[in-house]
């Protein structure tokens, strides 16, 4: 083989395995990075290379969850029976359905990524303080049992709650890492961040509602049914939106992290959609952008008064 037809087969293998990450969703995780990065920056300054050494770690475990995702769906025929999904949103990669990947690649490319981020996790313990040690595998747990068996918290009604959980501590973990201990604002700060996240999810289940229902994936919209789950959704929405002004108010947070709450009228507007259409599936598109920009946003308006200060 040439070296011109090498660095093809090379290019080629790279974008592939960029597709199997769902890259399009992992920019949540690089704004709770930030978020947990400016915390600690207002604390008194930040190491660039840990910091850049954080991200790196978080993408790799957020890109090593959605291949687990995809693995597990491919398995219980979630994704199969999925026709009627808004792709990219929904549905997953639809690699494995496509025939251009099998299942086992997913997950042996996941157990891969795993593996690559202990040593980058220990350096960090190393240079941090051992309760990193603690944040790192209660993540690398939560991605794991939100779709793998026998936990499989997405098919309890569970996987929304784990996926908040698991980027409330990556913000904590982000400043932890910095600080070497642990701090009330990236704790309060990351809830918030965590219910739009939890939120993202909610609204993707929407569309995937009925093919989850058929193969036993009882998500928070098949338990609840889509009318309560929008409910549920604006509920999340002012609370992580109304959370920040109290603690603003009471001098937990610092004033200029109410910049955050420009996030709210979109945010407001997703949820709308979400009770128009619980029941036309094929009309959420716009919901699902909505709620996404408004984590996105959110999460930058904290970062943005965490640096502020």
């Amino acid at each position: 083989m040439s070296f011109s037809a090498r660095m093809a087969w090379v290019a080629h293998r790279l974008a592939l395995g960029l597709r199997m990450a769902r890259p399009g969703f992992l920019a949540i995780t690089a704004v709770g990075c930030l978020v947990g990065i400016a915390s600690a920056q207002a604390a008194g300054g930040v190491d660039g290379a840990r910091a850049l050494l954080t991200l790196l770690l978080a993408l790799m475990l957020h890109a090593a969850a959605n291949m687990l995702n995809d693995h597990a769906d491919a398995l219980n025929g979630a994704d199969a029976a999925n026709t009627q999904g808004l792709f990219p949103f929904t549905g997953g990669s639809r690699l494995v359905q496509g025939g251009v990947v099998q299942a086992r690649d997913m997950r042996n490319v996941a157990l891969a990524l795993l593996a690559l981020a202990v040593p980058g996790g220990l350096w960090l313990t190393l240079h941090s303080g051992p309760a990193l040690l603690l944040v790192g595998l209660a993540g690398m747990l939560l991605g794991w049992a939100y779709s793998m068996p026998p936990l499989a918290l997405m098919s309890r009604g569970l996987g929304e709650l784990a996926v908040g959980l698991a980027w409330g501590l990556m913000v904590v973990g982000a400043d932890y890492v910095q600080r070497g201990q642990f701090a009330l604002a990236p704790l309060v700060a990351g809830a918030s961040y965590a219910l739009l996240i939890a939120n993202i999810l909610i609204a993707n289940g929407f569309p995937d509602a009925v093919p989850d229902a058929l193969v036993g994936k009882r998500t928070l919209v098949v338990r609840l049914t889509p009318m309560r789950a929008a409910w549920l959704y604006l509920a999340l929405a002012l609370l992580a939106h109304g959370g920040v002004a109290v603690l603003v108010a009471v001098g937990v947070l610092p004033a200029p992290l109410l910049w955050a709450l420009a996030s709210l009228p979109l945010s407001l507007a997703g949820g709308v959609q979400l009770l128009r259409h619980a029941d036309s599936p094929a009309r959420l598109r716009p919901a699902l952008v909505l709620g996404i920009a408004a984590a996105v946003l959110h999460g930058l308006g904290l970062a943005a008064g965490f640096w502020k200060v």
